[in-house]
């Protein structure tokens, strides 16, 4: 009978080609996590992607350690928490993670869904919607920079079609009879049709190696909600139908609106991030009188884009995801 102690450890080969690999790892690593609190009980659907390099020397990654690392984080970090952060466990993957592989560098992505009720806007009625906690952590001899982010739907009218279509209506409410002031109470009174769509928003923000800044998912998603024309809900009445269609058309919004006013509302929300902050700001709006989408972003240093603020001047360049992570700003 063989005795697998004996055996090689075949990982620790050296390659028959001596070149570092950038990111090795298991990728869509699926957990439901239980989280509870105040007597109840809430569920996340977790997803995790766990990398390392992989230096010239070393013939592969020891892949049954990342499953290994995962449940363990999760039994030591998750468990004993009240409130499940998606950036802390993704941290605690990548420092767990680098230190077992023995890598000079260990990344993690992770994604969990969870259900949240809310109240529709008029008649009350509790419905359900599906949010989205992202977290992204890179562990290195530098320490560990950490993304906090949320993911959120939303609608949108646009602001373009909804002018072509006010100044038709204003030609024939002339050719009507209707004088220039009483045009503008009925639109004031009346919001014009425009064509919608539904919007996907993301917010996030990276935390350099030595800030223990405190973020809020919970005010992180309330900030991509507003930044789109309304909110959407799975379960409505007529009358909340009526109310959200009435919003939005009220604040009809590109996407690159959409994407400013999540950079302006994580700007006057958390006015004690430092310039080092990272933010990564994206909108997608998914047409409906065209087979394409729309997308808009923006990423930086959160120094880089008050100063923009401030002086109305385009930086230089903005700093990428990739580059912050890397520690390359």
């Amino acid at each position: 009978m063989s005795d697998f102690r004996l055996l090689e450890d075949v990982q620790e080969q050296t390659p028959t080609f001596h070149v570092s690999l950038s990111r090795v790892g298991v990728t869509n690593v699926e957990k439901v996590i239980r989280i509870g609190a105040n007597g109840t009980e809430r569920l996340y659907w977790a997803k995790l992607d766990c990398f390392v390099d992989l230096g010239p020397l070393q013939k592969g990654a020891h892949m049954s350690r990342f499953e290994e690392v995962v449940n363990d984080a999760i039994g030591e970090v998750v468990l004993s928490e009240r409130v499940f952060r998606a950036e802390t466990l993704a941290m605690h993957v990548a420092e767990k993670v680098r230190d077992r592989q023995g890598a000079r560098r260990a990344e993690v992505r992770l994604e969990a869904r969870y259900p949240e009720h809310k109240p529709a806007p008029v008649s009350g009625i509790e419905t359900q919607e599906l949010y989205t906690l992202l977290g992204t952590a890179v562990a290195s001899e530098q320490g560990t920079r950490r993304l906090i982010g949320v993911r959120a739907q939303g609608m949108t009218a646009c602001p373009c079609a909804q002018g072509l279509v006010q100044a038709s209506a204003r030609e024939r409410l002339v050719d009507d009879g209707f004088d220039a002031d009483e045009i503008e109470r009925i639109f004031e009174a009346v919001p014009v049709a425009t064509h919608n769509q539904r919007g996907l928003g993301t917010l996030l923000v990276g935390c350099p190696e030595d800030c223990d800044t405190d973020i809020d998912a919970e005010r992180l998603l309330a900030i991509v909600e507003d930044s789109m024309s309304s909110e959407i809900y799975e379960l409505m009445k007529r009358s909340d139908e009526g109310a959200v269609v009435e919003k939005a058309h009220r604040r009809p919004r590109f996407v690159e609106d959409c994407v400013r006013e999540s950079v302006r509302g994580l700007i006057e929300g958390f006015p004690e991030l430092t310039e080092r902050h990272f933010v990564y700001a994206r909108q997608e709006n998914l047409e409906t009188i065209h087979q394409h989408n729309v997308v808009a972003e923006r990423f930086g240093l959160l120094g880089e884009i008050r100063r923009e603020e401030a002086s109305h001047e385009a930086s230089e360049r903005h700093v990428s995801t990739r580059e912050w992570l890397d520690g390359r700003a």
